[in-house]
């Protein structure tokens, strides 16, 4: 038998537990009063017999009143009553500080690998996770229903960063307006900063910026090189004034100038991703932070956008050093690669810079690709044009539909009328669906597995809807960087963002995991089959689309479909649908389950025919999706990166490829660190497992960690299969 807590998870049985809290209250009343050792015995034996598989611990101490109460016990019942309230108060007036105390002893299992960009030893990521301890304590109490507490418990949901939601003032990820705080300058920390004059000054000032803004949310950030591009300009016209007034010759100008600005801009670079990696924000980590580069995106500026995309790629084939002073890959910055018609095709103008992140892909996981032409064809805003514009973080992706029609309701200076608004837009949080659990609790029966989709989609609709309005409470002045100074918005002090989060100008997100899992069950095929799994797949996913549909026009407010990066919820689901349903071989027989559409990573499985497959799920999923495949090291082998860029370009919006990028600080060893039977990590050439000595960089649901995973995440990528091997195609 099985006993349900409080917090929703669950424990065996324990009749000793039931004797020893009947004797605390023994003590406190008259001999003739107390239970004898037989009368707790049968009152143990009463419970074991109702043959429950699984029981509530209120229900057992309701019945524990009752059998004491037939017994004649009434002193001793109410001194047990009294207990059982005294002990619900203790409960309820402190339940943080056993959290606390483990996060900081380092004992704390969710803690140590709650965010795999995170070291929860040190200081600075200690003091974030304590406000996040808190913050969580006071969000399962006091601002949360308790069936959606119980639900999130149980694994059927999840109500993402309860860390961070006692704050009403936060949300999750944005496109940083970059150009408006250069262009018409900004202010941090009550100190104007006005336009820049050359390009290595602006890179500073981003930096700043984009620590101070990640700093006032708590997802993840995206700026455009297009909002640095002008700025490569003004260097340039500085040099260029500066030899004419020595009176050089044309030919020393153009010289003297082209060697000035290169260097600037290698500078420049390099200061920003010092600056980035060095820095670390109010959540206790390096900003998190996607930097696009898309040549069209201002067609003005597009020799300059590729200036910079070129020493970006070169700098990140590089790496930067670790402490013991090799190369390794950064986590940060994630870098976006947009494919066009400039750039993708033999002969074209910037072909050499495709090939040149082909490389770096090939060598440090990144960039990951854009595709123009498929993003052009799914992102259609109200006229029937498609845009293309980067995600926000790591795989959030804005609604274009109205991104003309919505007017300058952000008050942003560098608005133009007639033209989609995208940068200085955000995602206000994420509630996530268990589809596996869905699955198991309809028993395989259709017509349950929708009610109770039914069901469970409602509940992240309220959890949805609690979410939406603690923002909308908040006014422009709990975060001036952000509403007021030009990064989302430049309100009046003491404005509503209100309207800011409705007509489609910041989405809200209905998150699902699991949806192999999900289909194999209910129907016994993959989703990948072609088939009848592959329909039931697509189905579901429409039924999430057409409910974030009706609660958008209903509302005014951009649900979205959103495939989520669960990053320590893998496990967590994974550990709740044992305990729930059992091992069910095949659906929980792992410690992990498939995050959001993806193809399952044990499947087998071409590159190809994966990225094609998942295109389409990709479409079902507009409010966040990545896909990605796995490969061999393929650094002597860029025709093959290069073929799949261009089966990218023609195929799906966004996807990535993951390599292997590690080093054994013990023994020098540079190849692929692995991970044994006990899933711990160990350097195959001079067995290290010391992780503070081990440089690890693994792809984790669309971005690269490099702190290490919890248990069912390593399971994930110990068991992924290689897609594309080191053999010419």
């Amino acid at each position: 038998m099985k006993v349900i807590k409080r917090d929703g998870h669950m424990v065996d049985w324990c009749p000793e537990k039931i004797e020893n809290a009947i004797n605390r209250a023994n003590t406190e009343v008259e001999e003739e009063e107390k239970a004898s050792s037989v009368q707790i015995k049968n009152i143990i034996k009463y419970i074991e017999k109702l043959g429950k598989k699984r029981i509530l611990v209120e229900d057992i101490q309701d019945i524990i009143e009752m059998k004491l109460m037939s017994i004649g016990k009434y002193e001793l019942a109410k001194h047990y009553i009294t207990y059982r309230y005294t002990r619900e108060l203790v409960r309820r007036s402190n339940t943080t500080d056993q959290s606390i105390k483990e996060l900081i002893d380092g004992e704390n299992e969710y803690w140590n690998t709650e965010n795999s960009n995170k070291n929860a030893k040190v200081v600075t990521t200690q003091r974030d996770y304590l406000a996040g301890i808190t913050s969580t304590d006071i969000t399962r109490r006091f601002l949360l229903p308790e069936d959606i507490v119980t639900a999130h418990d149980d694994g059927i949901i999840h109500f993402h960063d309860a860390d961070y939601f006692a704050q009403n003032a936060l949300h999750n990820c944005d496109l940083i307006n970059l150009d408006d705080m250069l262009q018409n300058g900004t202010n941090m920390n009550g100190v104007m900063i006005e336009k820049p004059h050359r390009f290595l000054t602006a890179m500073t000032i981003a930096t700043q910026l984009i620590t101070a803004v990640t700093s006032s949310q708590y997802g993840g950030a995206t700026i455009t090189l297009t909002h640095l591009a002008p700025f490569v300009r003004s260097s340039r016209k500085y040099y260029e004034k500066r030899y004419k007034n020595r009176k050089l010759t044309k030919a020393q100008i153009e010289k003297f100038v082209e060697e000035d600005l290169k260097k600037e801009i290698t500078d420049g670079v390099q200061t920003f991703q010092y600056q980035i990696n060095s820095m670390t924000n109010t959540n206790g980590q390096a900003p998190f932070l996607s930097v696009c580069m898309y040549l069209g995106e201002d067609k003005e500026y597009q020799e300059e956008v590729a200036m910079i995309t070129e020493e970006f790629l070169n700098q990140r084939i590089q790496g930067m050093k670790n402490e013991s002073g090799v190369y390794i890959t950064p986590a940060f910055p994630k870098l976006l690669y947009v494919l066009e018609e400039d750039n993708i095709h033999k002969g074209s103008k910037y072909y050499y810079l495709t090939k040149l992140a082909a490389k770096c892909t090939a060598k440090r996981m990144v960039p990951d690709y854009i595709s123009e032409k498929i993003m052009l064809e799914l992102k259609k805003n109200e006229n029937g044009e498609g845009d293309c514009y980067p995600c926000m973080g790591c795989r959030s992706f804005l609604t274009p539909d109205r991104s003309i029609s919505l007017g300058n309701i952000a008050k942003a200076k560098n608005y133009v009328p007639g033209k989609g608004k995208y940068y200085g837009r955000f995602n206000q949080g994420v509630v996530t669906l268990n589809l596996v659990d869905v699955a198991l609790s309809s028993d395989k029966n259709m017509d349950d597995f929708w009610k109770i989709m039914d069901e469970r989609l409602e509940l992240c609709h309220r959890a949805l809807q609690i979410r939406h309005k603690r923002l909308s409470k908040v006014t422009s002045d709990v975060a001036p960087i952000l509403w007021q100074h030009g990064a989302l918005a430049r309100l009046d002090k003491g404005e509503s963002i209100h309207e800011l989060l409705h007509h489609g100008y910041s989405t809200i997100s209905l998150g699902y995991a699991g949806l192999y899992e999900c289909v194999k069950y209910m129907t016994g095929h993959s989703h990948t089959d072609n088939g009848k799994g592959k329909d039931f797949g697509l189905a579901v996913m429409q039924y999430l689309n057409d409910a974030c549909r009706k609660w958008k026009e209903e509302e005014d407010i951009d649900y979205s479909v959103y495939g989520t990066p669960i990053e320590s919820t893998t496990y967590k689901f994974a550990k709740c649908l044992k305990e729930r349903f059992g091992v069910i071989k095949g659906i929980t027989d792992r410690d992990y389950i498939t995050n959001s559409y993806h193809v399952p990573v044990f499947e087998e499985i071409d590159a190809f025919t994966k990225l094609k497959l998942e295109s389409e799920f990709q479409k079902l999923s507009p409010g966040g999706a990545i896909s990605y495949i796995e490969t061999s090291d393929l650094q002597g082998n860029l025709d093959s990166v290069m073929a799949v860029i261009q089966f990218i370009y023609d195929n799906i919006m966004y996807a990535e490829l993951n390599t292997k990028s590690d080093y054994c600080q013990k023994c020098g060893y540079d190849g692929e660190i692995l991970i044994d039977e006990n899933l711990e990590w160990y350097c195959p050439n001079c067995g290290n497992r010391d992780h503070d000595t081990m440089n690890v960089a693994r792809r984790t649901c669309g971005y690269i960690g490099s702190n290490f995973w919890n248990k069912g995440r390593t399971q994930e990528i110990k068991e992924r299969v290689i897609h594309l091997d080191n053999k010419d195609l």
